[in-house]
């Protein structure tokens, strides 16, 4: 969904810093009640501020972290999709955006998440977006100021397409990888 940058940082120190900023960031509950036209909503992704970690990155100078709901952790833990299985209908990943920040006063001054930028979600169902290679994607921009939430759009940074195959063109690079980009962590 967006080009990779290589920003240093220690892995185990940004987990517990996204993880920390995941518990911290309460977003208003009127969240559930955004769509991406003709696609995904965001209550069908209701809790994945509590999923698990698959991975980080950092995407266009922006800090992400990439989480997965129960049936996508099970299907990285079974080797889905370097075994060449496709990952199951119901598996889920929520990436979350951050702008990064210099944390001066702490020691080493660290680069941490600050104000969060943005959510972008993935679902797997093979029935619903069978002319998008089994998944629905969506992007939803945060605002800050009104702590919202509003569907990614062409104006966007970067632009996103409106709809749930948002997504799909940018990930048949990794068709042969069930259009997931991201590496589940080794921990």
């Amino acid at each position: 969904m967006r080009k990779s940058i290589q920003i240093g940082f220690s892995m185990s120190i940004s987990v517990a810093v996204l993880a920390a900023g995941l518990s911290i960031s309460a977003q208003d509950k009127d969240k559930y009640n955004v769509k991406v036209t003709n696609g995904l909503a965001f209550s069908e992704f209701r809790g994945y501020e509590d999923w698990a970690v698959i991975s980080i990155s950092a995407n266009g100078g922006k800090f992400a972290v990439i989480l997965g709901n129960p049936a996508m952790i099970d299907a990285y833990k079974a080797s889905i999709p370097e075994n060449g299985k496709p990952f199951p209908d119901g598996a889920k990943m929520a990436k979350i955006h951050w702008d990064p920040k210099k944390q001066e006063a702490y020691p080493g001054q660290p680069t941490v998440p600050g104000t969060q930028h943005d959510v972008d979600f993935m679902v797997k169902d093979s029935k619903r977006f069978a002319d998008s290679g089994g998944w629905g994607w969506g992007a939803f921009d945060y605002d800050a100021a009104s702590n919202t939430f509003t569907p990614s759009t062409e104006a966007s940074l970067p632009p996103q397409g409106n709809d749930a195959k948002c997504g799909f063109a940018c990930h048949t690079v990794v068709k042969n990888r069930d259009y997931v980009f991201t590496e589940y962590a080794k921990r």
